[in-house]
């Protein structure tokens, strides 16, 4: 692995390693690096849990931290993102994580820089550190994954989250299934959508969406009031979900459309505990990365063997 850009193309092995590193990591902490490294947070859209997450785990790991902003950046002269990632690799950053509105951007600047890219969230593309955090909160739930029913609710068409979670989680055995407004579902996954009352009473997972308001062409009449009752989480559907079943949101959330209010921080919600796991797991993501560049931490993970989750 020497970028982490997309879920699609890990193996099964490889997800669980990382799953099981970022839960050592939680349990039992890590230790510093001892050698100077430099990461180059390059964020060009605005971001609170992922950019903040980051820095917290890597100034746990002992990396300095260059936080570039485009407001002061050459990027205002009409520097590319290219050339930017190329001047922050020849200034002696070890790896860059980059998010950007546009689909595939993070993905096609891997294909051209020499060190590690990690990709912190494209358009409507991928948010794979986002996704190992949620897989990380699903089995530290359950500590499995097949046989598992998902629910992704929401805005799928435009949601990067949902694509990277629908591609891990069927990786990892997880019966996926998608539950949307019928013009905001997406064809090109291949999973079978449900409405949202079958979706809320058969899954163990129910994980919803926020709306994406910036990525939507024709805004929607609907009102808010509208959206929750017909396509969100209510206090009346939640009564009706499995006993152990838990509620996910990657955040940020709209309170009061995809999810009553009242449910953010009600027992079975486990939208803050993943707030808390982002850091192990993009240490996670680092420490790996940085180890195939032979930088490795003094009590470098064990590598146990990653056994099936099937």
């Amino acid at each position: 692995m020497k970028h982490f850009v997309s879920m699609k193309n890990l193996s099964e092995h490889e997800l669980l390693q990382l799953i099981k590193l970022a839960d050592d990591i939680n349990q039992n902490g890590i230790e510093p690096l001892q050698k100077q490294v430099f990461a180059a947070n390059l964020f060009f859209e605005p971001s609170t849990r992922t950019k903040m997450s980051f820095i917290v785990a890597q100034r746990k790991l002992g990396i300095e931290v260059l936080d570039f902003m485009t407001d002061a950046s050459s990027v205002q002269k009409g520097e590319s993102m290219y050339d930017t990632a190329k001047t922050l690799e020849s200034l002696g950053a070890s790896l860059l994580v980059v998010r950007h509105p546009e689909d595939n951007t993070v993905q096609q600047l891997a294909e051209q820089i020499n060190i590690p890219v990690i990709n912190a969230g494209d358009g409507k593309g991928e948010h794979p550190t986002q996704c190992l955090l949620d897989l990380l909160t699903i089995y530290q739930e359950y500590r499995k994954f097949t046989g598992l029913k998902v629910a992704i609710v929401g805005d799928i068409k435009h949601s990067r989250v949902a694509r990277s979670n629908a591609y891990a989680l069927a990786t990892l055995g997880a019966e996926v299934y998608l539950s949307s407004k019928p013009d905001w579902q997406d064809d090109s996954l291949p999973f079978p959508y449900l409405d949202i009352d079958e979706a809320v009473e058969s899954c163990d997972v129910v994980m919803l969406l926020r709306i994406q308001h910036e990525r939507h062409e024709d805004q929607s009449t609907m009102t808010k009031e509208e959206y929750l009752e017909n396509y969100g989480l209510t206090i009346e559907r939640e009564n009706r979900m499995k006993s152990h079943a838990i509620i996910m949101h990657p955040a940020p959330v709209n309170r009061g459309v995809e999810i009553d209010d009242v449910l953010v921080e009600c027992k079975r919600s486990r939208i803050f505990k993943q707030m808390s796991n982002g850091v192990a797991a993009r240490m996670a993501v680092m420490t790996k990365l940085l180890e195939k560049g032979g930088i490795k931490h003094e009590n470098s993970f064990n590598q146990r063997e990653a056994v099936s989750s099937r």
